[in-house]
Order: structure tokens, then C-alpha cells, then sequence
């Protein structure tokens, strides 16, 4: 390789570095001075032109002979710079038998200058904490202490209009760790129910075809409940159809009954529901009536054997006549259906009779219904999920049951937390609530769903087909706990009695304060590949997320013409109310002083998931895809307490 050769390849790696130095590197190589750089030559290239000098400085900081760490001294750089506390001398050992690269090093519990680069850029030198990637948190508490990943109109995989139905976006969701999917239905033809974004232009597709889909890919990222929301739009006999295929399709998958057949006190936990699909939709009664029933038809089932087995000819004669209810059920029936005298089906008509009819009365007519009535086969598959509509807390509060939730549009719900923030975090203390996008986002844009978490709301339902921040907030909330689509609430949101308020928070919630030194960055990518000439000129955004007094953002000043090594070396600092809601957003841009600044990537993490020290962070694209080899270079330190504030 030529040196024009040389200086292309810089180029393409995104180097802009002076002629002159670049020239004495490729001389140093070139040790054959051949003019050319070959095999080993390229490599010593290479790794002068890698050289991380501000980690050979952090390293010659804490190394007596600058060539190695003991691990005395690793142990002090753990404890001190990266918070590792008493834990650090055992992790110091483990860290140097998997980090150092040669063999000698480990019997003399030594790091060399490679490991050390090596430990600070895998995961356990990341600054997401690695004991939070696996499932950590407890998951035997209620479902509605949880935020829960939700995905709004599933079935598109485009806007909101015109876009393209499929069962793919049911597997690209769930696959991504989403445990409440949303399903649209509507009737069909040949009597076969239809998914879509009714009354638009979206395509069709069959409901059992959805349900199918559920079923293979329900748990095959994570084994937590799966939640199937339906908007049902269908007749009594394609909700017929739709109960069919939940039963026979689902299988053993499918809640259809209280885990133990009794009456719950509390939504049951997301352990208990492993390897279950629930259904959240509309109930003709109340869990207690259905329970009610189970149990006086057990009772009567109890009855009718224990005659069978006291008179056997009964049995026989049972087996050759035709199946009558017995007076107790007939009673029951008449309670509650009434022949109606126009002899219309049951989806036209509505009538109430507040005792069984003895005697010829006079003719009832029916309630014409502008909508159908909910089938009994579908109702009954509703059990922990019953929708109801929301009116006020207060009618909440002395109407409706833990297992009834209720949805609210973005609007709504940001209009409550504004008019009545605490009431809704007790609300959600107690009760399910599921947001969903407004119906002007056509676009299938996405809303902050930072907002609705701040008051506890549990499914916060996105497009998640759109990429872009809001998706990298809600993938950076997600990413942990074994990304299993559960995420424990802070406990000041899982109290009924919660003096919280979002909009206003106070003690005895501590203050902390966040500096962010940002050292350097490494092989970043160009935002426009077929520009061969062009160069990025990068600078640092730092964003946090959470109530609204900690929702801010600062950023570095660019570093002209180098995408490969730049160093920036500038602190940030940050005062945070709320740490246990805060999220902080890692975003890198190519500075354009003509027009907006192009990303190049990003990496979202929780404030509780965040460890401090020297770490790098490793960044993702757009669409949440790793951009390796490409990161960020920090030091995180948090103090309690605000900055000046003697408390």
C-alpha cells in the first residue's frame, strides 16, 4: 500500500489528519522502506494510528513502572475511579483472567497496557451496569406495578392511512420485547373476522392469521406474559369465530379462568403468568359473577354425579333422553333472556327482567341497539383485563375493580397528570392505564412516552415502527432486566397513597448531581456513506429525561475533520431531582454550520442502570442496530445533593 494509497484509506476512515504526521507514521512502518506498507508493516501502522494516548495516560495515573498494574493498583483504580466499593479486590482477579491477553500476566495477577484497553471497552467497562442486562427485579409483584412494553396497532408496519397490514409487525414486536400487542377486528367475508385500521385504507388481514402469529412468536424473546388487546368491532357471530380461534389456536397458552378459580384480592404477578396470553377487551359481567357461576355449575355437575352414582339406572336414562336444564338453571336463564315476540336474533335486542316470568305479561319490545352485544364466548375469555371507560379518579376509585383498566389518549392522559398528577399516580398504584398516540398522528409518529411513566402509566403504547428518539427512550428503558418487557416502577409509584406529584416533585425524593466528562470518541461512522471526501465533524449531546424540572440537554463544542479518534475532553454537569425516573440520552452529530446537525448514533440508558468511572459507550444507529466499532469515551461521577447545596 502506497502512501496516496495510505492517504485514501484515511479518508475513507473517516481521518482527516495533517500530511506531515501521517507521512512519519507510514516512514516508522515501513521498515523495509520499500516505499510500500505490507503485511506486519500495515498492522504497526495501524496500531500507531489506533493509539488511545488518553488511556495510556489514565494508565501511566495509577501504574508505578507505566508497563503494568499490579493488582493493588488495578484494586485502587476500581474502587476509586469506577465505584466499585468492597467488591473491587474479588473483581479485580476475575477482570484480569478474562481482560489479560497473556498467559504470564494472569499467573502474576498483572494487567498490561491491552488488557486494560480491553476490559475498558467491553461490557463490563460499558456504562450500562451488567448486573442489570439479565432479569434482576423482583417479578412476584402485581402486573400493575410494572411498566409493561406496549406496541399501538400492531398490524402496521406503516402509516396509519394507507399503510400495509401484516402479521409481520405482530413478530418484529414481539421479538423486540413487546408483552401487550394491540389487534383491530372487524367482520369479514365468508364469515372470517379481519385485522385493520378500520374505516382507512390499510390492508386486510385474517384475525386467525394473527393469532397464529402470537402464538409461535409469544415467547420466544421473553417467557412474561404476553397481553392481547383487542378493539372488537365485530357481530355476535364473527366474535363467535373470534373466541373459536383464541381457544383453539392459543391452546394452553390462553388465560380463560383465574389462575387458581378463586376470587383475586390483586392483579396476579408476571411470575405466576409466565407462559401466558391474556386477553384485555370488553366484559358482559364483573370477575365475581363469572366465578359465581363456575362454582353453582360445579356444584350442580357435583349433584347430578353423585345421583348417578346413588340410582345407575338414572345414568342410563340420562344418556337416552335429551338434556333438560334443571329448574335451578331454567330459573337463572329466565332471569336474564326473554324470547323476544319479533323473534329477532340476539344481537338486535336488549331486555332486562328483574325476576323469572310465571305468567303470560304483557308484550316486551325490544331496545334497538346501535351496536352489537359482546358475545359471551368472547366476554368470558376476558379475566384480569376488563376495559371499562373512564369518567374521573373519583368514579374510579368507587366503581371500578383492580382488574378493570381503562385506556386514555396522549392528550387525555397528559391533561390529567397536569390537572390532577398525584391523583393519577395513585390511580396507577392500583389500577391499569394503557396511552395511546393521538389519532392526528397519521404518520404513525411517536409521542415522549417519558411523561406518562413520570405518573405511573403501565402500557404506554407506541409505534413501533417508527424509529427515531422516542423509540430510543422507550428501547433504553427496556434494555434492561433481561429485556423480558417488564420493568419495575419506582416505589413512590406503586403506593396508593403516594404524595408524588410529576409536575411537582419534592422531598423526600434526593437530589443528585451528575458530571459527565466526555474524553473522546472512536471510529465514528460517516452519516453519508457514498460521500468518499466527506468527513464528520463531531460533537457530543448528552439529554436527560425524566420529570419535567430534570428534562434538559447540553452538548460539547465539534472537533473539525476527524471521525476516527476525536477528542473533545469537556465536562457537563447536570442537577437531577428524580434520579429513579431519569433516562440519559448519549447523542453523537456531524456539525453542519449550514443546516441542521446529521446523527450519526445513539445509546439511551436508565440513571439506575448507569455505573460510574471511565466508560465508553458503544453506539447505535437509527433503527437500534450496534454501529461497532463505533463509541464514546467518558467519565460518569454522580454526588448526592445538589451542587452547593450545603443539606
Amino acid at each position: 500500500m502506497s502512501f496516496h494509497e495510505v492517504q485514501r484509506l484515511l479518508h475513507l476512515m473517516n481521518v482527516e489528519m495533517d500530511q506531515e504526521y501521517a507521512f512519519q507514521l507510514f516512514q516508522a512502518a515501513d521498515t523495509s522502506e520499500s516505499g510500500t506498507l505490507e503485511g506486519e508493516e500495515f498492522v504497526e501502522f495501524y496500531k500507531a494510528l489506533t493509539k488511545r494516548t488518553e488511556v495510556y495516560e489514565l494508565f501511566e495515573n495509577f501504574s508505578a513502572d507505566g508497563q503494568k498494574l499490579t493488582l493493588l493498583e488495578f484494586v485502587d483504580f476500581l474502587q476509586e475511579e469506577q465505584k466499585e466499593g468492597e467488591r473491587a479486590s474479588d473483581l479485580a482477579l476475575d477482570l484480569i483472567d478474562r481482560y489479560e491477553p497473556s498467559d504470564s500476566g494472569k499467573l502474576r495477577h498483572v494487567l498490561s497496557m491491552d488488557g486494560f484497553l480491553s476490559y475498558l471497552c467491553s461490557k463490563d467497562g460499558d456504562i450500562f451496569n451488567p448486573t442489570c442486562l439479565p432479569i434482576y427485579q423482583d417479578m412476584t409483584q402485581p402486573l400493575n406495578h410494572y411498566y409493561i412494553n406496549s406496541s399501538h396497532n400492531t398490524y402496521l408496519v406503516g402509516d396509519q392511512l394507507c399503510g400495509q397490514s401484516s402479521v409481520e409487525g405482530y413478530i418484529r414486536a414481539l421479538k423486540r420485547g413487546c408483552r401487550c400487542v394491540e389487534v383491530d377486528i372487524w367482520d369479514g367475508p365468508s364469515g372470517e373476522p379481519i385485522v385493520y385500521h378500520g374505516h382507512t385504507l390499510t390492508s386486510r388481514i385474517p384475525f386467525k392469521d394473527v393469532v397464529a402469529t402470537v402464538a409461535q412468536y409469544a415467547f420466544q424473546t421473553s417467557d412474561y406474559p404476553v397481553i392481547l388487546s383487542l378493539e372488537n368491532h365485530c357481530s355476535w357471530e364473527q366474535q363467535q369465530v373470534m373466541a373459536c380461534h383464541l381457544t383453539e389456536i392459543l391452546g394452553e397458552q390462553l388465560l380463560s379462568t383465574t389462575l387458581d378459580g378463586l376470587l383475586p384480592t390483586q392483579l396476579p404477578s408476571p411470575e405466576e403468568l409466565r407462559g401466558k396470553i391474556l386477553v384485555k377487551g370488553k366484559k358482559l359481567r364483573t370477575l365475581e359473577e363469572d366465578l359465581e357461576e363456575e362454582e353453582e355449575e360445579e356444584e350442580l355437575e357435583s349433584e347430578l354425579e353423585r345421583e348417578q352414582e346413588a340410582d345407575p339406572e338414572l345414568e342410563a336414562q340420562l344418556e337416552s333422553e335429551p338434556q333438560e336444564l334443571s329448574p335451578r338453571s331454567k330459573d337463572k336463564k329466565k332471569e336474564k333472556v326473554v324470547m323476544c315476540p319479533l323473534f329477532c336474533p340476539p344481537v338486535c335486542c336488549e331486555v332486562v327482567v328483574q325476576a323469572p316470568i310465571s305468567k303470560p305479561g304483557p308484550l316486551l319490545f325490544p331496545k334497538q341497539r346501535s351496536k352489537p352485544i359482546l358475545c359471551p364466548s368472547l366476554s368470558a375469555l376476558v379475566v384480569y383485563l376488563k376495559s371499562v371507560s373512564f369518567h374521573s379518579f373519583t368514579h374510579s376509585r368507587e366503581h371500578y375493580r383492580f382488574y378493570e383498566t381503562s385506556s386514555f389518549s396522549e392528550t387525555k392522559a397528559r391533561s390529567l397528570i397536569k390537572e390532577a398528577g398525584n391523583e393519577f399516580v395513585q390511580h396507577n398504584a392500583w389500577q391499569l392505564s394503557r396511552v395511546y398516540p393521538s389519532g392526528l398522528r397519521t404518520d404513525s409518529s411517536n409521542y415522549n412516552p417519558q411523561e406518562l411513566w413520570n405518573a405511573g402509566c403501565q402500557m404506554v403504547a407506541m409505534n413501533v415502527q417508527t424509529a427515531g428518539l422516542e423509540m430510543d427512550i422507550y428501547d433504553g428503558l427496556f434494555r434492561q432486566n433481561g429485556a423480558c418487557g417488564y420493568v419495575l416502577k419506582p416505589d413512590f409509584l406503586r403506593d396508593v397513597q403516594s404524595s408524588f406529584h410529576p409536575e411537582r416533585p419534592i422531598s423526600p425524593f434526593k437530589a443528585q448531581t451528575l458530571l459527565i466528562q466526555v474524553i473522546s470518541g472512536q471510529q465514528l461512522p460517516k452519516d453519508d456513506m457514498s460521500k468518499e471526501r466527506s468527513i464528520v465533524d463531531p460533537l457530543v449531546r448528552v439529554e436527560i429525561f425524566g420529570v419535567r424540572p430534570d428534562t434538559t440537554r447540553q452538548e460539547t463544542s465539534y472537533v473539525e475533520n476527524n471521525g476516527f479518534n476525536p477528542y473533545w475532553g469537556q465536562t457537563l454537569s447536570f442537577r437531577v431531582l428524580v434520579p429513579e425516573l431519569a433516562l440519559l440520552r448519549f447523542v453523537v452529530k456531524d456539525y453542519n454550520r449550514k443546516s441542521r446537525n446529521e446523527f450519526i448514533g445513539q445509546y439511551t440508558v436508565p440513571w439506575t442502570c448507569m455505573q460510574q468511572g471511565y466508560r465508553h459507550i458503544h453506539l447505535l444507529s437509527k433503527d437500534g442496530i450496534s454501529l461497532h466499532p463505533a463509541s464514546i469515551f467518558v467519565h460518569i461521577s454522580i454526588r448526592e445533593g445538589l451542587e452547593g447545596d450545603e443539606s
